[in-house]
């Protein structure tokens, strides 16, 4: 059996963190569906960015939505839609078969939202209409203000993929924020199915404290951090305010680990994948890493319901001098700016194929 039906076995989805219209047009995605247990997939700026700069497979849309008078944000939206209806019908069977707990996809606002509540929640209505599609999710960012937005995205009945969680602190937040629509919901006499998962960053831990801890401490601190969240993940779905909701119909919020690419080239290509092996969890994950552990992966112990050694380790990082709450709050503000940043690029991307594209005649 292969290592990726293995985890798929012991509860926990494999989301693919890439999309391209190249991956669809080959039919490489679903050879991922069909062969190694694919079962959603995520996308950010910064992957759009890449599959538009380095293909051509986008460059009879641009043109074509250019001379209809679209640019920027909107030509870019429609773009990402366009791939993302055709990954979500891909999907479809997993989200039918499995009751709407899998076969999702993601789509971001946009990172100038990230601090601005009304806007977001305003974008993420207007996104998942246009998407037509029910196994979409819209993604935004746990900030202060995006905890706002993501009560009220929930209210209003979208399913929200909350980004940028980077500690147990932040995911309780957006967890206890999700709770909160969904109770709205209930009082309203809603539906309180709307589904959701949060996504806490685990590689980027270990690659900010690189050269400043003791090596035997190097890469472990994601790990940890990811320990230290799933036991508040677990008490969360225990408590009486979860089972109260449960009883109404409410479906549970997915924790999804995020960033689990390794980046450290001495360590395991596929260390985060083995490490966070856990039921009822997504772990979403680039398609190099997906191949590696394909190739040579074996999922490892199933992650402790009670964090198992995690303040241990926590402990050890703060004597080496790392306060682990300021610095999620450091990665969580860097996070947004690097995510403005690509949206920014991307932006740029799109307005100079499509120049190009018209000084090559081809507009």
């Amino acid at each position: 059996m292969k290592p990726t039906q293995q985890l798929h076995d012991l509860g926990q989805s494999l989301w693919l963190d890439n999309i391209t219209r190249g991956l669809l047009v080959s039919g490489t995605l679903r050879r991922y569906v069909n062969e190694l247990s694919i079962t959603g997939l995520t996308s950010n700026p910064s992957i759009f960015d890449h599959a538009i700069k380095n293909s051509n497979f986008y460059d009879d849309a641009i043109r074509q939505k250019r001379k209809e008078g679209k640019s920027g944000e909107a030509l870019f939206f429609e773009l990402a839609l366009e791939d993302l209806r055709q990954a979500a019908d891909l999907f479809r069977p997993i989200y039918d078969a499995t009751g709407g707990i899998d076969g999702w996809v993601s789509l971001e606002v946009s990172p100038l939202l990230a601090y601005d509540a009304v806007g977001s929640v305003k974008e993420a209505v207007r996104l998942h209409a246009e998407a037509q599609r029910p196994n979409l999710f819209i993604k935004i960012p746990g900030t202060v203000e995006g905890i706002v937005a993501i009560e009220e995205a929930t209210f209003a009945g979208v399913p929200v993929n909350v980004t940028l969680l980077f500690s147990h602190v932040q995911y309780i937040a957006a967890a206890e924020a999700y709770l909160r629509g969904i109770e709205r919901r209930v009082a309203a006499g809603k539906d309180p199915r709307v589904r959701s998962v949060a996504s806490v960053f685990i590689s980027r831990w270990d690659k900010a404290v690189t050269g400043k801890v003791p090596k035997e401490l190097q890469d472990r601190l994601g790990i940890a951090i990811a320990r230290r969240t799933y036991k508040a993940y677990r008490e969360l779905l225990a408590s009486a305010r979860w089972r109260k909701a449960a009883g109404a119909g409410a479906q549970p919020q997915r924790l999804l680990w995020a960033s689990t690419g390794t980046k450290n080239p001495d360590a395991s290509d596929v260390l985060y994948v083995e490490a966070l092996a856990a039921p009822d969890t997504i772990n979403t994950i680039p398609d190099k890493t997906l191949l590696a552990f394909a190739d040579h992966g074996a999922p490892g112990e199933l992650l402790p319901d009670d964090g198992g050694d995690a303040e241990r380790v926590i402990a050890k990082f703060a004597e080496a001098g790392i306060d682990t709450d300021r610095l999620a709050a450091d990665l969580q503000r860097e996070g947004a700016e690097s995510f403005v940043k690509a949206w920014q690029d991307l932006l740029d991307c799109i307005g100079s194929k499509g120049a190009a594209l018209k000084a090559a005649g081809m507009n």
